[in-house]
């Protein structure tokens, strides 16, 4: 390990190469554990990246990749490994207006490639709370998700191509350009959602969108859970597609981000069942507004809705939005077991009463706390831990109804180490058996990001 840690210092540099206590200090982030790395590597090119895994491949050495170290189920864990840090390969390289395309290194973080789009008048429409700090890479390992998925899809569905390390060092150079291209098989699907275990993302051609002309948000309060429902298919039948964001607070939730010392003050009143942030992304100001506005008439008369209040400006849309995102309320009375899970809407409420009601009974102090994109089926349900050692029970209330729902433990997170003795629950022993031959095949040392997603 010393002979190795000397030849990765000849090839990067020694400022650039941190050992010991330095690495140790790198190992820090208020979002996941990163354990105690061996090293931190940060390489500055896609070829300096291949010739450390080329090093790491001879003395087999494990390699986890870290990108802004946002992640949510120890997916960057380095106990005792070298981790490949992406901050020196952060540059949007180009942006090709006619295709509507973006070229960017891992490391760019996601909210500067947003601003790398609209400079352009042009929209990456990839957005989520940790949008200052998450990378590129990052979002495509885990094939993150966010606000905007219900029009333009996940992280999968705005990669258009990769350049990829494989863990012996070789470069996959397959930075596709083209919305339409079958020509064999689609190698980037692999290493997107795969965790860095499969190989190393080192740059992405991104697909962009044309930039909206209009903005409509609104935040409503629906007093029975059928009606969310109702309320989604009507606004998506008759506001031409242009939907981006449902976004449901349940009261326990809405209630933390509106009260001291959260920042943000009720824009509704409390007392409702649920509170859903809706927003349309469309061409005309004006009209769309009036759509929008009509839309909302009905789902009143029809009593589906029973308040509702519609920014004005962009100082108001900011305000409703900054209530969904202050998340960090859910801990601030103490420890927290955060989950991420899909599941049909029409087993939505159903499932939330039953986790609710079984963990009060085993702790009647013990407090869940809902809120998701329920659009696309994914909610976010956070625990209270209200003891030492309850965190495995609380995993096992919150999981075990999901496989008889067709439901997963991971909607858009990822597995990592916290949720990878769930993942039957999600998958069945012949797509696991598959996901095994894919790792053996493609990193038969199992050197890269050992022990995420798969034992």
């Amino acid at each position: 390990m010393d002979n190795l840690l000397e030849a990765f210092v000849g090839l990067l540099g020694r400022d650039h190469v941190s050992l010991g206590a330095a690495a140790a200090d790198c190992a820090f982030s208020p979002w996941t554990r990163l354990g105690t790395p061996r090293a931190v590597l940060r390489p500055n090119s896609t070829e300096e990246v291949a010739a450390v895994m080329r090093l790491a491949h001879a003395a087999r050495a494990p390699i986890v990749p870290w990108g802004g170290r946002t992640g949510l189920v120890d997916g960057a864990r380095a106990d005792g490994a070298i981790a490949l840090s992406f901050e020196r390969m952060r540059q949007v390289e180009a942006v090709d207006t006619d295709g509507a395309t973006m070229s960017v290194e891992a490391g760019c973080v996601l909210q500067d490639a947003c601003a790398a789009a609209e400079a352009h008048d042009l929209l990456l429409p990839l957005d989520f709370g940790a949008r200052g700090s998450a990378t590129i890479g990052g979002a495509i390992s885990t094939n993150a998700g966010g606000n905007k998925v219900l029009r333009y899809g996940m992280t999968r569905d705005l990669v258009l191509g990769l350049e990829v390390v494989l863990a012996d060092g070789t470069v996959l150079p397959a930075m596709n350009r083209l919305i339409k291209n079958n020509a064999g098989y689609d190698l980037k699907q692999l290493f997107i959602g795969s965790e860095g275990t499969l190989g190393i993302v080192t740059r992405a051609v991104l697909r962009l969108r044309s930039k909206p002309r209009s903005q409509v948000t609104a935040l409503l309060a629906v007093d029975h859970f059928d009606a969310l429902a109702s309320v989604l298919r009507m606004l998506e039948s008759e506001l031409a597609g242009s939907l981006s964001a449902f976004e449901v607070m349940w009261p326990e939730f809405y209630d933390l981000v509106t009260t001291p010392p959260a920042k943000g003050r009720a824009i509704l009143p409390p007392g409702h069942a649920h509170y859903v942030l809706v927003e349309a992304l469309g061409a005309d100001a004006e009209g769309d507004l009036d759509r929008f506005v009509a839309v909302l008439g009905r789902a009143l008369e029809n009593g589906w809705v029973a308040d509702a209040a519609i920014a004005k400006s962009q100082a108001e849309r900011d305000r409703m939005w900054a209530l969904r995102d202050d998340v960090g309320q859910t801990a601030r009375d103490g420890p927290i077991v955060a989950f991420d899970i899909g599941l049909p809407i029409d087993a939505m409420e159903a499932y939330v009463a039953r986790s609710r009601a079984e963990l009060r009974s085993r702790w009647p102090q013990a407090r869940l706390v809902v809120f998701g994109h329920l659009g696309d089926g994914n909610l976010h349900l956070i625990a209270s831990l209200p003891e030492t050692g309850a965190r495995e029970a609380i995993e096992s209330i919150v999981y075990a109804p999901l496989r008889d729902l067709g439901g997963t433990i991971s909607a858009e997170h990822g597995i990592g180490l916290q949720k990878r003795g769930y993942l039957g629950l999600s998958r069945t022993p012949q797509e696991v058996a598959l996901m095994r031959a894919l790792k053996a095949a493609l990193d038969p040392s199992g050197l890269l990001n050992p022990g995420k997603v798969l034992a």
